[in-house]
């Protein structure tokens, strides 16, 4: 009997990565990613942050091709495929479905002033009873930028797209969303169930289902067979929390990539409005409930490349754990990456505080970088409450036995990492909406816990998150310069 296989691919703003499920077994049998070091994000101006949607493309033909080769796979060999994607980005389209623009993907920041527009004209009390957020930063307040900076671009605008709707298109897909794509883009309605009123949105598709199927052009550029089916699409975070069968309330997932999430899922009737937290359409139409970072794997990755550019991150894991807890008193706040969710929408820069250049060195500071990611994960994670575990992969940061041992210390919750990531978690949704399985259950019977971290008391590690909690505070009462 011939195999199949599930296609998976998580479009992210550091590389694109494609998976290959066999669908005997539910195990992942191939995998690459493209480029090997992060993609770029153009930064014109201080706060923005573009990427040209055409690169997506071209990183998802070389991480297929390498992927189908190491395992040995044709395209006819492939049953459906799933997208999992970066969220809030904004792709602008004229009529003939062509690129207008480079898209300004989720950590730009130049939106905030005109979601705070958005929400005075039509009042906080409309937004949190019908958006379930204020505007903020997300992609509704980046057009409205476009609006007013590119009237003349904004007027060939036919169609707006989330990065992975756009990739859909390109695929073979009809132009549409989905309603968990509105609920990112600060465009659906909990109240009315539908989408806020908008020109430019495409009409909307199940998250699971035939979407489209892969067209002839797309296969042919691609190595795939035309008329494969495209069967689900997600944004990373929701996507991330159904690789972890994270489905039903109570249930956390946890991130730590270029952006550092924490994601739970709740009942429709227990949504409330959380300062520093957002409210988005989960896969399966409950509620997720998210707290992101920013500045988590791009600030590991700075310091990588910044102060140890000769060493592997396992090396610099390694290194880091050679500092003390707490690292003698150096302290860094990781908000480097644009407007921050949790700080009200302020971006007030990465910071180092307390360095002493006589005690302090390599390892202090990589630990420090470390140590404040996690310090920022756990101070979102205390306004959700009541997290007892936190389901990840076994990925990203995560792979440092020193950040998810610090995470663990501070929360008090159980960490189990798992073997999986979000382009599995893609091709297992396209399993799903394809009709594969016949239940999330089914489609997730294989998934393996890898290690479980049980959290261990530490008065270093809580005197140090108690000083990084003391030095935010007075960072954020701080003027600020204008940019």
């Amino acid at each position: 009997m011939k195999k199949q296989y599930l296609l998976g691919i998580d479009l992210g703003s550091s590389s694109v990565k494609v998976s290959m499920v066999d669908v005997a077994s539910g195990r992942c049998v191939a995998s690459s990613s493209y480029p090997e070091r992060e993609a770029p994000i153009k930064a014109l101006q201080p706060g923005w942050a573009e990427q040209r949607p055409d690169d997506w493309w071209d990183y998802l033909k070389v991480a297929l091709c390498r992927t189908m080769k190491d395992g040995g796979i044709a395209g006819e060999d492939i049953a459906a495929i799933g997208i999992s994607y970066q969220m809030h980005g904004l792709v602008c389209l004229d009529k003939d479905c062509r690129t207008l623009r480079d898209a300004i993907i989720w950590c730009d920041s130049r939106g905030v002033p005109y979601g705070e527009r958005l929400a005075r004209d039509k009042g906080e009390t409309w937004c949190m009873e019908h958006l379930f957020n204020l505007p903020g930063n997300f992609t509704a307040s980046k057009l409205a930028w476009v609006q007013d900076k590119e009237p003349e671009l904004y007027a060939q605008i036919h169609y707006i797209m989330l990065p992975g709707d756009w990739l859909a298109m390109r695929l073979g897909c009809e132009a549409a969303t989905t309603a968990c794509g509105l609920s990112e883009m600060m465009l659906w309605d909990y109240r009315e169930h539908c989408a806020v009123e908008c020109a430019k949105l495409p009409p909307l598709v199940s998250t699971f289902g035939l979407q489209g199927r892969v067209s002839a052009a797309a296969a042919d550029e691609l190595g795939l067979s035309a008329g494969t089916p495209i069967t689900y699409r997600a944004g990373d975070q929701p996507n991330n929390a159904l690789s972890l069968a994270v489905l039903a309330p109570g249930e956390v997932t946890a991130t730590a990539g270029t952006s550092g999430v924490v994601y739970g899922v709740v009942d429709n009737g227990e949504r409330r409005a959380t300062e520093g937290l957002n409210t988005f359409l989960h896969v399966n139409h409950k509620l997720g409930m998210m707290h992101c970072v920013n500045g988590c794997g791009i600030m590991n990755s700075w310091m990588r490349h910044t102060v140890a550019p000769t060493m592997s991150y396992d090396d610099i894991n390694r290194l880091a754990a050679q500092a003390p807890a707490g690292c003698d008193g150096l302290t860094i706040l990781p908000f480097g990456n644009g407007a921050e969710r949790v700080l009200a929408n302020q971006s007030i820069g990465a910071s180092i505080h307390n360095i002493d250049f006589n005690r302090h060195g390599q390892a202090h500071l990589l630990r420090a970088a470390q140590e404040g990611v996690a310090f920022a994960m756990v101070y979102g994670m205390e306004k959700i409450g009541g997290i007892k575990v936190i389901r990840a992969g076994r990925a990203n940061m995560f792979l440092s036995p020193l950040f998810r041992e610090t995470i663990a210390a501070i929360s008090g919750a159980t960490i189990e990492l798992y073997d999986t990531d979000g382009s599995i978690g893609a091709a297992r949704g396209a399993g799903l909406g394809v009709g594969i399985y016949a239940s999330a259950k089914e489609a997730f019977a294989t998934l393996q816990c890898l290690l479980t971290v049980e959290p261990q008391a530490s008065n270093a590690i809580n005197e140090a998150y108690a000083r990084w909690k003391e030095c935010l505070s007075a960072t954020l009462q701080r003027p600020r310069f204008s940019e």
